[in-house]
């Protein structure tokens, strides 16, 4: 387990350190503020806060991690001053942060950082990427990695929907190519995406944990999205608003298996594990 990334490391370290901490405590992973780059630090008497840290959002099969670092200001002015520290009341807050994302290797603490998608770093629409490796021997280390994110889109009349697929492949080193895909769910059914990315059998998967998950091949000149559906006795409703499905149900891989899991919401509490 990874903890949240925090605060970029001011360190002139050339790349990433991973502190490893005996189970079951988090690990932390430290990267340096130079590799991240952020916006110069407003004037500490200013009324402005920066906002500045990441997250491992998803992780190849092999161990790969996709990272992404958010670069916001608050408007949060001094409310009280004890000798050299400060109190502050946040009164506003940055909603479209500047984001950076890298993959990196944790074994060496290498980055590579992503191309920006479009051309800028105003993408905190843009959840819920995944990462994938392939090796083009068997069994052989990965020598390759795909990046993906998928949207659902629907036309003004919600009559046809669809799905774009934008991913980045390591071999050509160009980002943001979109791809459509025609959808494989009914058109009644939206897929609400809040569960990471899961990478498995040659594929990413993207989980609604309400009804199922679609996957897609990213290396594939020809994608196609397959869905599957939850168990029988998990598919509910669509849920609009909040949702707190996902705190009590998980999918991800166990054992060289695609699994989901979920807990019961009432006594006696029942932890189920659907193959």
């Amino acid at each position: 387990m990874i903890r949240n990334v925090e605060e970029p490391l001011r360190s002139p370290a050339p790349r990433a350190s991973f502190q490893l901490a005996d189970p079951p405590r988090a690990s932390r992973l430290r990267v340096p503020e130079h590799l991240v780059d952020p916006r110069p630090r407003p004037d500490p008497r200013s009324d402005v806060l920066p906002l500045v840290g990441g997250g491992v959002r998803a992780a190849s099969g092999d161990g790969l991690l996709l990272l992404d670092f958010m670069d916001a200001r608050a408007t949060a002015p001094v409310v009280a001053t004890l000798g050299s520290g400060q109190t502050r009341r946040i009164t506003g807050l940055d909603m479209d942060p500047d984001k950076t994302r890298f993959v990196c290797n944790p074994l060496t603490g290498q980055l590579f950082r992503l191309p920006d998608i479009d051309g800028t770093k105003k993408t905190a629409h843009c959840q819920f990427l995944g990462i994938l490796t392939r090796s083009e021997s068997p069994g052989g280390p990965p020598d390759r990695y795909a990046v993906a994110w998928l949207s659902e889109e629907r036309d003004r009349g919600g009559v046809e929907a669809s799905f774009v697929m934008r991913r980045f492949l390591s071999q050509t080193g160009k980002g943001g190519e979109l791809v459509g895909l025609p959808s494989p769910l009914p058109l009644a059914w939206r897929m609400v995406v809040d569960h990471e990315v899961v990478a498995f059998a040659g594929r990413l998967w993207w989980v609604d944990v309400s009804w199922g998950a679609v996957s897609v091949d990213p290396f594939s000149d020809r994608p196609e999205l397959r869905f599957v559906e939850l168990p029988r006795g998990s598919v509910t409703e669509p849920v609009t608003g909040l949702r707190h499905l996902g705190t009590y149900r998980r999918m991800g891989v166990s054992e060289g298996r695609m699994r989901y899991a979920e807990v019961s919401q009432r006594k006696p509490f029942v932890l189920s594990s659907f193959p």
